[in-house]
């Protein structure tokens, strides 16, 4: 009867140890998520958060990234924080509660989100941070914010060193959000971008918020009463675009806006492909990454499927995007990926 005792504890040992095993390895190289050893699986669960799906380059980019993961059967949840960090603090939590195998995060507040994407980890869940360098994660695919905000200032400089001259400078509007990290770092970047292209013809009138169309429509109309001679708007994304461009279609009609008039920024929506395209309206250049939503879709699937495999970030975790122009040259094949 004794022996009979006896194995059953062992037998009940083994299989808590084995548990155990399953359990345990939430560390950043990434044992988590049911693909600890690398191997592949048919099909993953992944949670993805959102700073805010009212940013139409956010939706765009996110509405391509769903068909793609549909299409490989994958199980997702895609949800917006509405831009509350504590918002995306509890919806990060319920991704840890369900199981998932990698949590995506594009952090209102990179810092406030550390501790429970910590706790993923922890939880043996992979994490991937879309913009911020974040320390809890298994990867980051990021920007060069600084960077890209001095390729829009150099795009900007090409367009305003075309127009003006130190006798009649460019009375330029600088549209950010600086309570977002990477927005002032990409502001920073593209009044250096102007201060390091641009001959003694600019002079920077205003800088005012603009993340959101609306938001950024209001600002520049203000500026515009306030300073009527305002012509150059730069700005860190496509809410400062589409806002900007709408301002100066009410003010002057489209096709009627003056030559000497422009607006630069970055991200890539169909607004504002749209709007470059015609030729009849204030969008003269835009500075993108990828290429078109789908294309921005596909490499952001890549990375989790790099992440899922079980790659090693240990050494270089912060997995830097590409940027480049759109001209006349690349916008029809951008497009068709819209």
């Amino acid at each position: 009867m004794k022996k009979k005792i006896l194995a059953a504890i062992l037998c009940v040992a083994m299989v808590g140890t084995m548990l155990m095993g399953c359990a345990d390895g939430g560390s950043e190289s990434g044992s988590g998520g049911g693909s600890s050893d690398g191997e592949s699986k048919d099909s993953y669960k992944v949670g993805i958060t959102i700073q805010s799906l009212s940013n139409a380059y956010w939706a765009g980019v996110m509405g391509k990234l769903e068909e793609l993961l549909k299409d490989k059967g994958w199980d997702y949840t895609l949800v917006d924080c509405e831009d509350n960090s504590g918002t995306q603090v509890g919806q990060i939590e319920n991704f840890i509660t369900s199981g998932c195998d990698l949590i995506m995060v594009h952090p209102s507040d990179a810092e406030a989100v550390e501790g429970v994407c910590g706790e993923a980890l922890d939880a043996g869940i992979k994490v991937m941070c879309w913009d911020d360098p974040m320390e809890n994660t298994t990867a980051n695919w990021v920007l060069d914010n600084e960077v890209l905000g001095q390729e829009i200032g150099k795009t900007a400089a090409e367009f305003i060193n075309e127009y003006f001259t130190a006798d009649e400078k460019a009375q330029v509007t600088v549209i950010g959000y600086p309570s977002t990290k990477v927005l002032k770092e990409r502001a920073d970047g593209i009044k250096k971008g102007l201060e390091d292209n641009c001959e003694d013809n600019y002079e920077i009138i205003a800088e005012v918020d603009g993340l959101e169309a609306p938001e950024a429509q209001t600002n520049v109309e203000t500026v515009m009463s306030a300073h009527p001679d305002a012509n150059i708007f730069v700005g860190v994304g496509a809410g400062a675009m589409i806002g900007a461009n709408e301002a100066l279609l009410a003010e002057f009609g489209k096709g009627k806006i003056p030559e000497n008039y422009g607006v630069i920024t970055t991200d890539v929506t169909q607004q504002q492909l749209d709007s470059l395209k015609s030729g009849e309206e204030a969008v003269r250049a835009i500075v993108g990454f990828e290429g078109s939503n789908l294309d921005t879709a596909q490499a952001c699937l890549d990375m989790f499927e790099r992440i899922l495999s079980g790659e090693d970030f240990s050494s270089e975790k912060n997995i830097v995007r590409t940027i480049g122009p759109i001209t006349d040259e690349n916008i029809d094949k951008i497009l068709e990926g819209m």
